[in-house]
């Protein structure tokens, strides 16, 4: 049975919205938990139906936000070191925190490892499309500063990713650039084309609307660009939400076309909602580590868990590697 280690202190509300999350999931699916955390405060909110299923690892340490991620590798007895030191040992399969997400990456890429021959670990978001699946972008925030390898190489995991979490046979995989002609971009991305140009699946450079209009599965681009792009849809869906109920409120005339329009821009931002995903998967590192939001409630927890369960028990992991190698293999050929 998959075993899930959860840092129960990291998000920003304490221990209870992660605790009930918890239990939300072993409702729905069968795992092993393991609760890493102040036991004192962890104990008191588990009903005693569920202490006999859950474990706690006992700890006091916390990452608190304003720490800097470094200090998350001097800090051996915090509970989002002591969590990836579960799967780093095999104890556990994979990790969720709603904890800093600094902390998070640099612990799951140094105390876990990268994947063989992957040279950088990629965040991964999943975007609302206009045919209501969803895409994936990648990377939205493990790495500001990306070498054409490093894009190439986070094409081949989303595209993994999609098809053994998403079972899509041939995922479309997008290069995120500036137009979609081939001599678009800027000198990074031009080299990620020619490294990617024949590649199954690829195709070519997309424009920030095809994130959402669902022409291809997978975007590519770096972290400062990713993570750019993700807080701006946010940021769109809940203003444009926000400007319509405050248009009804001046103009009772319009409130009928109004109130439908916010209707469907409430639907886009339950799309956006962290909520609704749960987390977003560090792809890349040996083990499974899902990076919630702070703000994080007990659905977002519950689906986190269910995203770590998924991502384990489908073997992405060995997928990456295979298709990684082969590439490495293609660009040796190629130099």
């Amino acid at each position: 049975m998959v075993k899930i280690a959860i840092d129960a202190m990291g998000g920003d509300f304490g221990p209870e919205p992660i605790v009930t999350g918890c239990i939300q999931a072993l409702k729905k699916k069968k795992f092993i938990p393991i609760l890493v955390g102040k036991k004192d405060e962890i104990l008191p909110l588990l009903p005693r139906r569920y202490r006999g299923k859950i474990s706690i690892v006992d700890t006091d340490d916390v990452i608190s936000m304003s720490d800097a991620a470094t200090d998350a590798v001097k800090r051996k007895d915090s509970t989002i070191y002591k969590a990836m030191d579960l799967v780093r040992d095999g104890e556990a399969d994979g990790v969720v925190s709603a904890g800093h997400s600094g902390a998070t990456m640099t612990l799951a890429t140094l105390r876990l490892g990268r994947l063989e021959g992957v040279s950088r670990p990629a965040l991964a978001a999943l975007m609302p499309t206009k045919n209501h699946r969803r895409s994936i972008l990648l990377d939205v925030g493990a790495n500001v500063d990306s070498k054409p390898e490093h894009l190439a190489q986070f094409a081949i995991m989303g595209g993994c990713y999609a098809e053994d979490m998403f079972d899509i046979d041939k995922p479309s995989i997008g290069l995120l650039a500036n137009g979609e002609e081939k001599s678009k971009g800027n000198e990074v991305t031009k080299a990620t084309y020619k490294i990617l140009e024949g590649y199954k699946g690829f195709a070519g450079n997309v424009e920030g609307g095809d994130i959402f209009n669902g022409s291809t599965d997978v975007i590519v681009c770096d972290g400062f660009v990713g993570n750019l792009v993700l807080k701006s849809s946010e940021g769109v869906a809940s203003t444009v939400s926000g400007l319509i109920k405050e248009y009804i409120r001046k103009s009772p005339v319009s409130i009928t076309g109004a109130l439908l329009m916010r209707k469907v821009f409430k639907l886009l931002k339950k799309q956006m909602d962290y909520e609704e995903v749960g987390g977003a998967p560090l792809i890349g590192i040996k083990g499974c580590a899902i990076v919630s939001h702070g703000k994080s409630g007990p659905k977002a927890i519950k689906n986190a868990i269910f995203q770590a369960i998924d991502y384990t028990e489908t073997g992405v992991n060995e997928h990456i590697i295979k298709r990684i190698a082969d590439l490495n293999e293609k660009q040796s050929t190629k130099g």
